[in-house]
């Protein structure tokens, strides 16, 4: 079985450059609060570090 982590998207894309609404949108968040489990992939994980003042790693399964 393949690690998973959950994201959980905690602040707004508003006033920020466009590429990080597009990196939201990538990670599959576009409203605040919403939570999605993702695969725990290098380019997962860099996406996660370019946005991560909006969202947090509420859990890893692995």
């Amino acid at each position: 079985m393949a690690k998973t982590i959950v994201v959980k998207q905690i602040g707004s894309p508003i006033r920020r450059p466009g590429i990080q609404r597009q990196t939201l949108i990538g990670l599959g968040l576009n409203k605040m609060h919403k939570t999605r489990e993702l695969e725990d992939t290098p380019a997962i994980r860099g996406m996660v570090r370019k946005v991560s003042h909006m969202v947090e790693i509420i859990e890893e399964r692995g």
